[in-house]
């Protein structure tokens, strides 16, 4: 009987809800129905059992150098132990040579380091956990690195975030191959969403980073977000600053990666997410106290920011809760 092949890539180190996420959801789509069905094998070097990193250990079932295509999929694990895999030639050969064998390549978190140094995202746009985005774009400055969605397809690559951000991936996998029927049903079993869209962004501005470094970048973000429905315009916060708008640029691209035109509009898309989740507040006021303005701009900041409109998010997040 035909199959769909896939091969989860594991080492030392390497994060079980990586794996997880991944061969429970194929898994549970084989037990409704998928056709082919998926068979799915995790591989380590050396086919030899392995520490993750929880200490826990765990069993292969093929060796990676023995393993052989043609694969329906390869997915590449992240894990605290992705920087010693990347440096690893025999493992990123290995994935290099399954990559050339497989219909369609994948990694979870930072496995993305390893297709990396396997050449794979070479002109590519990629993702990975937010955490190691910066440096990864450092280390590999050939990646087009974006730190904000949950997933990101790239022609037969795709690319993940963190951890559960696999469970994402992996359903879409199921929806492409299976259609939108199983892939629902999947989730419903696996008491999750049907898929978050992939240019969702992965982590919330009030979680994700530290404090800025320098004390000027601090105090106007501090002044940001205490003021999201003032006026929050580049000049008028150099302004406020008491420097010119090129310098509070420079100081923030340094601390924060990005404009502070776009630090303004994520603040006020995840200020608007925390009041549709929150609070039974119409959109008109919402977009009001975030400094939107109107309806439709939140409308289009909101679908800019998460890939899905605010009253969709407002409804999932209402489901979620219940």
């Amino acid at each position: 009987m035909e199959v769909r092949k896939v091969v989860v890539v594991a080492y030392d180190a390497a994060s079980l809800l990586d794996i997880a996420c991944v061969t429970s959801t194929l898994e549970e789509a084989n037990w409704h129905g998928a056709s082919p069905c998926y068979e799915v094998r995790v591989v380590t070097p050396g086919g030899q059992a392995v520490t993750s990193g929880t200490g826990l250990t765990f069993q292969a079932q093929l060796s990676l150098e023995r393993v052989g295509g043609p694969l329906d999929t390869l997915v590449v694990s992240g894990g605290i132990g992705y920087a010693n895999a990347a440096a690893n030639s025999l493992v990123v050969a290995h994935v290099r040579r399954l990559a050339r064998e497989s219909r369609r390549v994948a990694s979870v978190c930072t496995g993305a380091w390893i297709l990396a140094a396997a050449g794979l995202l070479d002109g590519r746009r990629a993702t990975t956990h937010w955490q190691q985005a910066r440096e990864m774009a450092n280390r590999f400055p050939e990646v087009a690195v974006d730190p904000d969605p949950i997933f990101i397809r790239d022609g037969n690559v795709a690319t993940s975030a963190g951890v559960t951000a696999a469970l994402d991936l992996t359903l879409a996998f199921v929806e492409e191959d299976n259609g939108t029927e199983l892939a629902r049903t999947v989730a419903r079993h696996l008491v999750t969403y049907l898929q978050r869209p992939g240019n969702q962004a992965q982590m919330s501005m009030f979680v994700s980073a530290p404090p800025a470094a320098n004390s000027l970048v601090r105090r106007t973000v501090d002044h940001i977000n205490a003021h999201l429905a003032g006026d929050l315009s580049t000049p008028t916060l150099a302004d406020a600053a008491g420097v010119s708008e090129r310098h509070l640029t420079r100081l923030f691209l340094k601390d924060l990666g990005q404009t502070p035109g776009r630090y303004v509009r994520q603040a006020r898309a995840e200020a608007a997410a925390h009041l549709l989740a929150s609070t039974s507040l119409p959109m008109a006021s919402i977009a009001v106290r975030c400094g939107f303005g109107t309806a439709e701009t939140l409308r289009q900041a909101f679908i800019d920011r998460y890939g899905i409109p605010p009253s969709r998010y407002r409804l999932t997040q209402s489901s979620a809760a219940g």
